[in-house]
């Protein structure tokens, strides 16, 4: 029989991990079987989860890791369903051509990484060392991620491109 205190500490998790998936998805499908096989994973992990650490953090480094994994899945997939194809030029969607001029669509276009911290740090409101120990880096990269990801962000919010600026050469 199930212990009720798993219940009641993974039920208020879910709107955040659904909300979370959905924007790294972007797919409300996708994101609820991300979220299922998060609390799968967590369920069946859950005697050897350390108590000292955060349960927001492991769930979302679940989930992340899961995301990622899948990604790629797909794209060794693709790549060998590639391979099978002929060469046939493809075509942009009328998506991908479609320019956006909204800080959400700014924000939908920044690279998985930066998007995943950005939602960690302002929308989860978690601290840097927990984001620092579901990516497994020190705080300090943490930080200057985040920093880089907030230009971007800027930068795009302002019809900028992502690009790094070219490198200074030191004497």
């Amino acid at each position: 029989m199930p212990d009720p205190r798993i219940d009641e500490a993974l039920r208020p998790m879910l709107p955040r991990l659904r909300r979370f998936a959905l924007w790294l998805a972007r797919d409300p499908f996708v994101a609820d079987d991300l979220v299922q096989s998060t609390v799968e994973r967590a369920l069946s992990k859950w005697a050897s989860r350390r108590e000292d650490e955060s349960l927001r953090a492991w769930l979302f480094a679940i989930l992340y890791r899961l995301f990622l994994d899948g990604k790629r899945r797909a794209t060794r997939y693709a790549r060998f369903l590639g391979s099978l194809q002929e060469d046939e030029p493809t075509w942009p969607s009328a998506e991908r051509v479609a320019i956006a001029n909204s800080t959400l669509a700014a924000f939908a276009s920044l690279p998985v990484e930066q998007r995943s911290l950005l939602l960690w740090i302002t929308v989860e409101g978690m601290s840097y060392q927990e984001v620092a120990d579901i990516l497994e880096i020190p705080i300090g990269t943490v930080m200057s991620r985040l920093s880089r990801a907030r230009r971007a962000l800027r930068l795009l919010g302002e019809g900028g491109s992502t690009e790094a600026p070219p490198l200074r050469l030191l004497k």
